[in-house]
């Protein structure tokens, strides 16, 4: 989930009047229902899975309710969390006074939620930092994106708001390139293809997402590095963002990443080597937010990433 996962405090349930005169977009009907909630917030909501309408779940802001239907709004309790700065090393790829760029290993969380308060990125950057960006609020200094858990490889974290909002604006033109390198467990066909499909959250399992007709436009273009009998090294190139995006991709396609224990399958095989599941993001390319040069960034292969390589390669 992007957001803290947070404890549940109240459910609202909300039956359409029946003068409604025409559908209306749900974000817009239910920001005029609840003034103490923004817009974007109940859009973040929505893509959480706090949404449900006649009992299915709300897959897209855009979705039109209608007269009659009966909505159920969730709305977990905003606890601020105690930031606390911790000496955790860090593997800089990359600093001046506006941004740092990171090499974040698997298993560590990007910043503080619910059940990973200590620990995570934003703690080891507290101490390692004077000033991170406020712009995404006091839980989240600095990150202009996120990587699971368990993918490592390389991330930029903003240290001034202006370096914040020109970085995202690079990812959300698409101008700032995103490439990861991933091992995954079957066949493609071809040596290389884009997928197209919208991604939004699971119907039935709020921890996952999953490939939906009405979600959000996610492309994902991939690459094969090396065939490695029933496993395959693939490199992909992310136009879009979405949450686990390449994962639910590659599971759609029918070819999982290799260790993934949401999507895939975890065997002996990847476990020996990894925690999770074998993606890293290798390179991260984007122009300097205030001197504009081109910054190319590569995170080499975690040593578990390496080793299965090996193993791969020699019983193959």
């Amino acid at each position: 989930m992007d957001s803290e996962t947070m404890p549940t405090v109240n459910s609202n349930l909300i039956e359409v009047a029946a003068d409604l005169s025409k559908s209306e977009r749900i974000d817009r009907f239910l920001a005029h229902q609840f003034s103490d909630l923004s817009r974007s917030r109940i859009q973040a909501l929505i893509d959480q899975g706090y949404v449900t309408v006649n009992d299915v779940l709300c897959q897209n802001k855009k979705d039109l309710i209608k007269a009659g239907d009966r909505i159920e709004l969730v709305t977990p309790a905003l606890t601020t969390l105690d930031l606390v700065a911790q000496e955790i090393p860090l593997d800089i790829l990359y600093e001046d006074e506006h941004l740092i760029v990171i090499n974040k290993p698997a298993g560590m969380v990007v910043h503080p939620a619910a059940g990973h308060s200590e620990g995570t990125l934003v703690n080891a950057l507290l101490a390692h930092c004077t000033e991170l960006s406020g712009i995404n609020g006091t839980q989240r200094p600095g990150i202009v994106h996120r990587l699971d858990k368990d993918t490592s490889g390389v991330m930029v974290v903003a240290k001034s708001d202006r370096a914040h909002q020109d970085l995202q604006a690079q990812i959300q033109a698409k101008t700032a390139r995103r490439e990861y390198f991933g091992i995954v467990r079957g066949v493609p066909k071809s040596e290389s293809g884009t997928i197209d499909a919208a991604i939004a959250r699971h119907k039935s399992d709020r921890k996952k997402m999953a490939v939906v007709a009405d979600g959000r436009r996610a492309v994902t273009h991939w690459q094969i590095q090396e065939r490695l009998g029933n496993y395959t090294l693939v490199k992909f190139d992310l136009e879009t963002g979405r949450t686990h995006q390449i994962r639910v991709h590659c599971a759609h396609m029918g070819w999982a990443i290799a260790g993934d224990p949401l999507y895939g399958h975890p065997n002996k095989e990847t476990s020996q080597y990894l925690s999770g599941q074998a993606l890293h993001a290798w390179r991260l390319t984007f122009k300097h937010p205030i001197s504009g040069e081109v910054i190319e960034n590569i995170a080499p292969l975690p040593e578990g990433f390496e080793k299965l390589l090996v193993f791969l390669r020699r019983r193959k």
